[in-house]
């Protein structure tokens, strides 16, 4: 049993230092919540904060082998920014809540959106985003980082920036050409205009459309199937195998990693035990944990600095 499961008992919720989110581990399967319904799930510099505590927590705990990001209600999964502050939104000097530059920042104050976007892009569980209802703005660009997307078919997506007089955020400009293509990219910034579920299924944005009743049951049988037959280990460096080396210049890069990380992985129990449960045709039970089991070569990358 993990920290987060022991702390509140194994279905539990765990929310008592949250005010705008809900945590709970069910089953090896953390539910991550945006629990701001009356506003439509809009995001605050506390739900930021509380976010980034959120995701630092389960991707710790051992036990958690896959987390869903969700939103509260029926209406929305996030519909962005709240813009409660008028039009001084998005003027982070003038707003004493925005977190403020240090030296390392240069000076610029960093996007909110982009910090979750990069901690969920950082992640060692998988993450899946079950979007619920709307999702706008911030809404639509978090879930750029997670790594499957499934959608109610009455959600709708906006990527509003350019009506509101400023630029995509949350590094979507780096996640959403990647996912949609360069082409449906610029028409959904360019336009602003409101994207159905089916347009979302149809350019990729979205895995699969269910119905807004089933959505959950979906998201939760997807995060079984990877927790019961992905290695943990495997599955954290899988992700990030996947999103840091499709960018490469050239395949070798891919080659260099995988190579390295075969060698090592090849003699560990995980390995040995996966090859056993395939010839003896039963279900595998991995041993190996993380971050506890991660190979020495993880990371194999050098983390870019903000300035």
């Amino acid at each position: 049993m993990g920290p987060l499961e022991q702390a509140a008992g194994k279905h539990a919720a765990v929310t008592d230092q949250y005010t705008t989110i809900l945590l709970s581990v069910e089953n090896s399967v953390a539910y991550i919540t945006l629990n701001r319904p009356e506003v439509m799930n809009a995001i605050n510099q506390q739900m930021v904060e509380e976010l980034l505590d959120a995701l630092d927590r389960v991707d710790t705990d051992p036990d958690v082998r896959a987390i869903i990001l969700t939103g509260s209600g029926s209406r929305a999964f996030c519909a962005g920014a709240d813009v409660s502050g008028g039009a001084a939104t998005f003027d982070y000097a003038n707003r004493p809540e925005a977190k403020r530059p240090t030296k390392d920042d240069g000076g610029i104050y960093r996007d909110a959106g982009g910090r979750v976007a990069l901690r969920i892009h950082d992640c060692l569980k998988p993450v899946i985003a079950a979007i619920n209802g709307v999702a706008a703005g911030a809404g639509a660009t978090i879930i750029l980082a997670a790594d499957i997307r499934i959608a109610s078919d009455t959600a709708r997506f906006a990527y509003v920036f350019g009506r509101r007089g400023i630029v995509p955020e949350s590094a979507s400009a780096w996640f959403l050409p990647r996912i949609v293509g360069i082409q449906t990219a610029l028409q959904w910034c360019l336009t602003g205009r409101i994207v159905p579920a089916n347009e979302a299924l149809a350019r990729d944005l979205v895995w699969e459309l269910c119905r807004p009743d089933e959505l959950m049951d979906q998201a939760r049988s997807l995060a079984r199937t990877i927790a019961d037959n992905a290695a943990p280990v495997s599955a954290a460096l899988i992700r990030q195998m996947l999103w840091r080396l499709s960018a490469a210049d050239h395949p070798m890069a891919a080659h260099r990693v995988d190579s390295l990380l075969v060698q090592e992985m090849g003699p560990r129990p995980d390995a040995r035990e996966g090859v056993a449960a395939f010839i003896e045709k039963r279900s595998p039970h991995f041993p190996g944990r993380v971050p506890r089991d991660l190979p020495p070569s993880y990371p194999w990358w050098e983390e870019p600095d903000f300035s």
